[in-house]
Formats: structure tokens, sequence, C-alpha cells
């Protein structure tokens, strides 16, 4: 990993790797140090990456951690020759990796309008900032349902959700919160599997919403939060805008929200 003796930019900070877990060969998550003065919102991405040949090489990614968390967690892609990631799957506990200083994003609870039933539809990458509201107890606060639904192209690639929400089920102070209110649907795209085909079309065929035993959307109580590739992003907004709820942004709260920067 390229190092440099230069200092760093004003906008970034220096964060030591505290752990690194690669959960298939394309696939891993990592902690590094949390700054005593950063602060997010859950579900909100920050900036991360590397010194290379002297220059700051920065991405944006969602934070999986949650905001109580006093350290911070990131989970990331391999892509080949990717500029940043081809580096950043390298790191090992006590590198360095570049924080930046000022988290957004309208994957937040506060852009939400109040509802009875939260869905969060992801792909890929994209569980990473509701590994993040799914351990924060304001979501249980202000939702009666919580489901997180997770669509990747192979089994194996689930596998980092599935850990998550099983530990959640297990965690000495969310337990029984999550127990109550949180449920996981997951489905691949490309291999045999229970649950197979991508998220709007098992909305559209009713299996998700039978497979569940939940109405059809509904402006009135439901709220949706989507994160994962560009076409996903797209999908899964039709799917909201038929069903008749309206995007909501941090200025004016509405019934679903899409993470526009996140790419992945």
């Amino acid at each position: 990993m390229a190092t440099t003796e230069k200092p760093l930019p004003k906008s970034v900070t220096g964060e030591t790797v505290l752990s690194v877990t690669h959960h298939t060969d394309s696939l891993f998550s990592f902690k590094i140090t949390r700054p005593a003065a950063f602060r997010f919102r859950t579900g909100e991405f920050v900036m991360i990456g590397l010194m290379v040949d002297g220059k700051p090489l920065l991405r944006a990614y969602s934070i999986a951690s949650p905001a109580w968390d006093e350290t911070i967690e990131l989970y990331s892609i391999k892509v080949p020759n990717g500029p940043l990631t081809s580096r950043l799957q390298n790191i090992k506990p006590g590198d360095m990796v570049l924080l930046g200083k000022k988290p957004t994003g309208t994957l937040v609870l506060d852009a939400l309008v109040p509802g009875k039933r939260l869905y969060m539809m992801s792909t890929g990458t994209g569980i990473a900032p509701f590994a993040s509201v799914i351990r924060d107890p304001e979501t249980y606060e202000k939702f009666e349902e919580v489901i997180l639904i997770h669509s990747c192209r192979y089994k194996e690639e689930l596998k980092y959700g599935e850990e998550l929400v099983s530990s959640l089920y297990q965690h000495e102070f969310l337990g029984e919160m999550v127990s109550e209110k949180l449920r996981y649907y997951n489905s691949v795209t490309r291999e045999d599997f229970i649950r197979r085909g991508r998220i709007p079309e098992l909305f559209r065929s009713g299996k998700i919403t039978t497979d569940l035993d939940t109405p059809a959307l509904n402006p009135e109580t439901d709220r949706v939060m989507i994160c994962g590739s560009m076409e996903m992003l797209k999908s899964c907004a039709e799917l909201c805008e038929e069903a008749g709820l309206s995007e909501g942004a941090n200025s004016k709260p509405g019934e679903y929200v899409v993470e526009k920067a996140f790419v992945g």
C-alpha cells in the first residue's frame, strides 16, 4: 500500500484499521478507529480512501456501524483493477485509512414521514447503510415492523447480512427489541435458492408480501429505503411510485428515500 510523508488534506483524518473480514472472494468488511469528534446519523455515508502516489484517493462508503458504536465499520466490494478497492482489499490491522470529516446522505429516519412499517430494499453492498439502521434503537421506536430485504447474485454473497441479523437477535441489549420487530428476507438472482428474483419482481408477483404475510405497499402505512446499483435504485423507486409513495429528502420528508450517492 502506498504511503506518503505529506500532510493529510484538511477534509480527512487518518484512522487505524482495527480488523478486516473477507466474506467472499469479492466482498469484505473492515473496522477503523472513530475520532472523538466524528458524528453521523444512522444511514449516512462518508468518504473513505487511501493515499496513493502522494494524493488522496477517496470514494463514498455507507457507514455500516450504528451511531452509538465506538468504531466505524465499512462493507466493500473488491473490484478487479478498481482504483481504490484493488488497494483497499489488501489492508491489514494497523494500516491507515483516510476518513472524511463530513458524513451525509438521504437514508436517514428523519427523511421519512412517520409510518407503521419500514422496508429496507438492498442489493449487494447496498446493505451497508441498513446494517447501521437495524442496529439503531430509534428505528424500532419509530416503526412497528422493520423489514430488511437483501438480494444478491449468489448465495454466498448473502453471508454478511445473514450473520449480522443472526447476531442481532442474540444481542445483549437490542435482542429483545429486534426479535419483536425485525424481519429479514433475502433472495438471489443467478443460482437456485429458496427465493430467487429481483426485488421489484418479487413485489409485483406478490411473492414477498405472501411470504411475509404483509399487505401491498401502501403510502398510508409503509416507508421504504432503497440502496443498491443504479438500475436497482431506478426500478425500486418506480415500484414505490406505482404504489403511490412519494420520494422524501432531508429538506422534505416523504414515504421513500433513495441513496443517490451509492455506487456498487
